[in-house]
This record gives structure tokens, C-alpha cells and sequence, in this order.
């Protein structure tokens, strides 16, 4: 029976609390160490100073016990300097462990992560909501020595008189209750306030990837007032934990001062029983204050509801699964690739519905389709890039599911319409890999490429920042693929990738790519039939079905499929047929792209 997604939240929640509370070892238990030194310090403190009050009323020697109380107020402040130094570093240690592992959770999750949660609220949650459960170590310390104060508190009171420990317990009830209500309530408009910051990043982050859009189309101050929809929203759930937080001192202030007096009130009376010294009567005043204090648990408290909220949030991401991989290695082949009975759904909508289709080994077979046929997905899933949700894929005959995950990205190799181009420079972009290729393999694949010429002309050639290096969408994807050429494998998936070259660009690299090669199979996804008519075979999608599969030659004949290339001009990519003058012309096809959204 499978779980419901809420609670495999709630306990990937606790999973990643725990751990979240291991990361800080060794410098975790010296805060602990060091609060409860403090704490332990407090309660003496007021101690000795009532003792050395009687003594300097007796006008007895006083000195030793002078330079005691001197001497733990200065441990006292040590300590309190050292819990901070600590709380700091056990907190960034906190915070660090948890971005590396989300962002390690996010790039194995692949493309579901950013349809699941999107972008923009990915890096708030990574970076906002980790830093904020990062605080979650310190601020449970501090909250065990908050709490240890009042109990140490009322057993100070108890050895000086039980009568004042009594007084104190009555009220214990009542700051118990009031602890809670504010616990819980701040948790839920923590939690709030949170959701929505996400949802301001998420638009933000679609504003800057679209950016070029919106100014060409005017609407800058529109876009600005959508992302800044939420900020009332926000506001109201600021204002809402100012509440409650108002709320609970107000609550605990009526509370505490009443205890207080209580205390007072009882120790006067034993005072003029003489059941009590004056120095007495100073250290249970001091005593009650710490056992009324609430403002300091208020606070820890709330950063321990933030923290909490936080990990929830984090937690959300934590709970969907990665994909696992296997230990086997493929057999020696060419890359046969075959999908059975694959099913891929995306927002609760059937995109591959039963997918059936093999490529020979050594082969290239075009895959076309109108838009949302499901072509992406199909090259998506045929690299495991992602996982059908029915149905398996084979490469060689082994299912992609069983193999080592250094084995398949080995065998696999990618190049996408919009390729994003890590690396330093140009070199460790064209490099970026498993395994990075070698300086010759780079400029090898740079070349077959057609991407040589212009990446020698910049500044310093291959050794030019990748993000200072001007560039047009074209040359990009020129890029992109030379980096799936510099790491081979036996199966090579490009996604659109030709889309932004100009025609001889394209002619040249199409010439290269599709020449006859028996030791690797290539899966285009195309969008041109210039493009499909000089594949192996092509498969015609349609609905999330394999319509037919043939040559371009062959499905030609058939009207419904020489419509699906009806953008690139009535004819163009017939058999013998030239493509029309100007299509895919090199300045329109790269400004068309340019690089918004690599």
C-alpha cells in the first residue's frame, strides 16, 4: 500500500531534521556544552550574590566572595561569546550540508524537479528556507537552555524554601499553555509566509528568463505589478506572526509579573518570620525572574517554529523520489535502442501513451510531431533523463533502469535546443562531463561542430569565459553539441538541437552528424524535414502515439505528416524538393533563438 504524499513528507520531515542535527558533530555537543555552562552559571550567579550581601551586612569578610561574583559575571560573558561563536558555525555547517544535499536531490530528480516546484521556488527553497532550517541546531540549544533556566529556576527556590517553589508552580500551567498556543500558531503563519515568498520567486525567475520578451513587448510595469502580486498576502501573513508573537508576550507579561509578586510577596513574609536573609530574598527575586522569563523561550521558540517551517518546505522536495539506478554493464553493441509499452504522464495528462518503437543499432531515426506530441518527453525518456511512468526502455537489451549510473551517462550523450553551457571557459564547457574529455577530444568535437572558427576568433579562444564570450543562439547549440561529440557513447539524443543554425550551418553539421556510423545510434528530435529527410528512418508522432514509421520518402505521401512541417513553407523537405529561399537564413534563425532561457 502506497503511502500518501503527506506523509512521506512528514517523514522525509523527520528524516532530514535528524540528520540536520547530526551535521554538527562534535561543535553541536559544545554548544551544548557551553549553553548549559552558561545556563548552569546563571543559576549560580544569584546565589552568591545574596550571600554576599549577608556577609556584607554582618560586615563580615566579603572580599573572597566579591571577587567570585566578579569573576563568574566575566565566565558568564566568555561563555555567552563562545555560544554565539559556536551557534554561528554549527548553523553554516547546518545550512551547507543541506544545499548540497537538496541540490545533489534536485539534479537527480532531473526535469520533474522544475515541474514539480518550478525554478523560482527551487532556489528559494534551497537558498532562503536551507539557511532558515539551518538555524535549527542553534536554536534548539539555546531553547534547552532557555528551558533549563526555569526548571533550574524553581529547584534554586525549592532549596531556598519549598513555599517559593510552590508559588511558582502554580503558574506553571498557565506559561505552559500559553508556550504552546504561540508554538503552534506561529508554525502555521511561518509556513504561510514562506509559501508565499516562493511564489514571488517563482514568478521573478520566469521574468528574468523571459526578460528579452517582456521588454520587446512593453509590458515591463505588468509584469512587475504580477510578480509583486503576492506582497500583500505576504504582508498579512508578516503581520500575522507580529500578531501572535504580540499576542503571547502580552499573555506571558500579564502572567509573569504576577508570579513575580507572588514570589515577593511569600519571601517578605518569610523575611519577617526571619525564615529568610535579605541575601536570601535577592536570590528568590532573581530566581522568579527566571522562571517567569518567557520572553527569551518566546524567541527561541519562533526560530525554532521558523526553522521547522523551513524543513517542511524542505522536506516537500526531499519526499519525491530520485530515480535509483542498478549495477549492470552493457553488453558490447551499437547502441540498439527500444521502448516497450512506454507511458508518460506530465500534470495528470497521458503525453507517451504506450510507446512501442526500436532503433537499430548504428542507425538515426528522426522523431517529428506537432507541438505536444510528446517528442521532448520521448528524448527525455530515452536517455533516462527522466523515467516513464509505464513501460521500459532498453539499450542493448539491458533496461536502462538496471544500469550503473556511470555506465549510462557514458553511453549516452546529449545535446538540447537550448543548451545550458557550464564550465569556466569555453574549453570546460565543451569538456563538462562524467568524465572530462581531453584537450584534443575537445577541439576534435569543437570542429565536427562547426564551432572551431568562432570560438578561436574570441579574445582568448578556448580559454575565454564562457559567460564573457559573446555569442548567438546558434553558436550555442554549436557548443551544446560539440560537448555531446567531445564524450561519444553509443547513443547520441539531440533534442532540437539544429533548430537555431542557419542552413549551410546546418547542411555541414547534418552531413557530419548522419554520416554512416555503425558503432553509434542517434536520435534526433526534428522539427525540419530537411532535417528528417536525411535521418535513417523517422517516426511520426502524434497524440502521444506512434503514428507511422518510415522514410521521410515514404510518409511524404501521406498529407496529415507534410503538415506537420507546414511552418517551414508549403513543400519544403519533399523528396528532391530545394528548401525555399531564405528559410532558416543565419541572422533570422539565431535572432529567432538568440540566448534566452541557455
Amino acid at each position: 500500500m502506497n503511502s500518501s504524499p503527506d506523509s512521506a513528507t512528514s517523514v522525509a520531515g523527520r528524516t532530514l531534521s535528524r540528520a540536520v542535527l547530526r551535521q554538527g558533530g562534535a561543535r553541536c555537543a559544545a554548544l551544548c556544552a557551553v549553553s548549559t555552562a552558561a545556563t548552569a552559571a546563571g543559576l549560580l550567579l544569584p546565589a552568591l550574590l545574596g550571600h554576599t550581601l549577608d556577609l556584607l551586612l554582618a560586615r563580615a569578610p566579603a572580599a573572597p566572595w566579591v571577587v567570585g561574583c566578579t569573576g563568574l559575571v566575566l565566565l558568564l560573558a566568555l561563555l555567552d561569546g563562545c555560544a554565539g561563536v559556536l551557534a554561528g558555525t554549527v548553523d553554516a555547517q547546518a545550512t551547507a550540508w543541506l544545499r548540497r544535499h537538496l541540490t545533489g536531490h534536485v539534479l537527480a530528480l532531473g526535469p520533474r524537479a522544475a515541474a514539480r516546484f518550478g525554478a523560482g521556488d527551487l532556489v528559494a527553497r534551497l537558498v532562503g528556507n536551507a539557511a532558515q532550517a539551518g538555524t535549527a541546531p542553534g536554536a534548539l540549544a539555546a531553547l534547552l537552555a532557555a528551558l533549563a533556566g526555569p526548571v533550574g529556576g524553581v529547584v534554586a527556590l525549592a532549596l531556598i524554601d519549598p513555599c517559593l517553589a510552590a508559588v511558582c508552580l502554580v503558574g506553571a500551567p498557565v506559561l505552559a499553555l500559553l508556550l504552546r498556543a504561540f508554538t503552534r500558531d506561529t508554525s502555521a503563519c511561518v509556513a504561510d509566509y514562506q509559501r508565499v515568498q516562493g511564489r514571488i520567486a517563482g514568478a521573478l525567475a520566469e521574468a528574468v528568463g523571459g526578460f528579452r520578451t517582456i521588454r520587446a513587448a512593453g509590458v515591463e510595469d505588468r509584469e512587475t505589478a504580477r510578480i509583486l502580486a503576492p506582497l500583500p498576502e505576504l504582508s498579512r501573513a508578516g503581520h500575522r506572526m507580529w500578531r501572535v508573537q504580540g499576542r503571547a508576550a502580552a499573555r506571558a507579561v500579564t502572567v509573569a509579573p504576577l508570579l513575580n509578586l507572588g514570589v515577593l510577596a511569600v519571601a517578605g513574609l518569610l523575611l519577617a518570620r526571619h525564615r529568610l536573609s535579605v541575601g536570601e530574598v535577592l536570590a528568590a527575586s532573581r530566581y522568579a525572574v527566571l522562571v517567569t522569563g518567557v520572553g527569551a523561550l518566546v524567541g527561541q521558540l519562533a526560530a525554532l517554529a521558523r526553522a521547522r517551517a523551513a524543513t517542511g518546505r524542505l522536506a516537500e522536495v526531499r519526499a519525491e523520489p530520485a530515480p535509483g539506478h542498478g549495477t549492470r554493464r552493457l553488453p558490447p553493441g551499437n547502441g540498439r535502442l527500444e521502448l516497450r509499452a512506454v507511458t508518460a504522464l506530465r500534470g495528470g495528462r497521458t503525453v507517451l501513451d504506450g510507446i512501442d518503437l526500436t532503433v537499430p543499432g548504428g542507425t538515426t531515426l528522426a522523431v517529428v510531431g506537432r507541438s505536444g506530441a510528446g517528442k521532448s518527453l520521448l528524448a527525455q525518456v530515452a536517455g533516462r533523463l527522466t523515467d516513464p511512468d509505464a513501460g521500459e526502455v532498453l539499450l542493448d537489451g539491458v533496461p536502462l533502469r538496471d544500469l550503473a549510473h556511470a555506465e549510462l551517462r557514458r553511453a549516452v550523450a546529449y545535446a538540447f535546443e537550448r543548451p545550458a553551457l557550464p564550465g569556466t571557459t569555453i574549453e570546460d564547457t565543451i569538456a563538462f562531463g562524467l568524465t572530462p574529455a581531453t584537450p584534443a577530444a575537445v577541439r576534435a568535437a569543437a570542429r565536427r561542430a562547426h564551432a572551431d572558427d568562432f570560438v578561436r576568433r574570441l579574445p582568448a579562444g578556448y580559454a575565454t569565459r564562457t559567460a564573457d564570450a559573446p555569442r548567438s543562439g546558434g553558436e550555442s547549440q554549436r557548443l551544446g553539441l560539440a560537448r555531446a561529440f567531445a564524450h561519444g557513447g553509443r547513443l547520441l539524443i539531440l533534442d532540437d538541437a539544429l533548430s537555431s543554425l542557419d542552413t549551410v550551418t546546418e547542411h555541414h553539421i547534418s552531413r557530419t552528424l548522419l554520416a554512416p556510423d555503425p558503432s553509434r545510434t542517434r536520435l534526433l528530435i526534428a522539427h525540419r524535414a530537411t532535417t528528417a529527410d536525411r535521418a535513417d528512418r523517422v517516426a511520426w508522432l502524434a497524440a502521444g502515439r506512434v503514428r507511422a514509421v518510415g522514410t521521410h520518402r515514404e510518409l511524404w505521401r501521406e498529407a496529415e505528416y507534410r503538415a506537420v512541417f507546414s511552418g517551414d513553407g508549403e513543400g519544403e523537405g519533399a523528396p528532391g524538393a530545394e528548401p525555399p529561399a531564405g528559410s532558416g537564413s543565419g541572422s533570422d534563425a539565431e535572432s529567432r533563438t538568440g540566448t534566452e532561457g541557455h
